[in-house]
C-alpha cells in the first residue's frame, strides 16, 4: 500500500502491485477490493465500486516494475448506524484483476456491514501511486 491521504470524509489509498516474477507481466482493468476482519478473515460489507474516471486499458509490468490502483474510502461514520451497521475491520481484502486469489493487507478502519458502498476502486495505471 502506498501512502494514504484524506479529504472530505474519505481516505485515499494507492495500492502497488509489483511483479515479483523474472518476466513481464500483464494488468487490466480493476482489482477486487472489499474490507475485512474477524478471526478468521472475511470480507465485511460490499466490495469496491468501480470509478469511471479512466478508461482501463493494458499495463505491462517488465520484471520488478509496479502498477497502482487508488482505493477510495467514505468514513462509514459518514452515515447513520442503522443503516451502516458499522463494525471495526483489519484488513483491506484484494483481488488482483482477472485473478482468484486474494491477499489481504492490513488497515485499521469502520465498515459498514450493509450494503452500503463506502469504497470505489479505480482502474490499475503504471507506476507506484505513492
Amino acid at each position: 500500500m502506498g501512502p494514504g491521504q484524506g479529504a472530505a470524509g474519505s481516505t485515499y489509498i494507492a495500492l502497488d502491485f509489483k511483479n515479483i516474477s523474472g518476466a513481464a507481466c500483464t494488468l487490466y482493468g480493476y482489482p477486487g477490493v472489499a474490507l475485512a476482519g474477524g478471526s478468521p478473515v472475511r470480507q465485511i460489507g460490499a466490495a469496491a465500486t468501480r470509478s469511471r474516471a479512466l478508461p482501463p486499458r493494458l499495463v505491462t509490468l517488465a520484471a520488478g516494475a509496479i502498477g497502482n490502483a487508488l482505493l477510495k474510502i467514505t468514513d462509514a461514520r459518514n452515515y447513520p448506524a442503522p443503516d451502516c451497521g458499522p463494525v471495526s475491520s483489519g484488513y483491506i481484502q484484494v483481488y488482483p484483476p482477472n485473478q482468484f486469489s486474494r491477499v489481504y493487507v492490513r488497515f485499521a478502519s469502520t465498515a459498514c456491514t450493509k450494503q452500503l458502498k463506502i469504497l470505489t476502486i479505480g482502474v490499475v495505471q503504471p507506476g507506484t501511486g505513492g
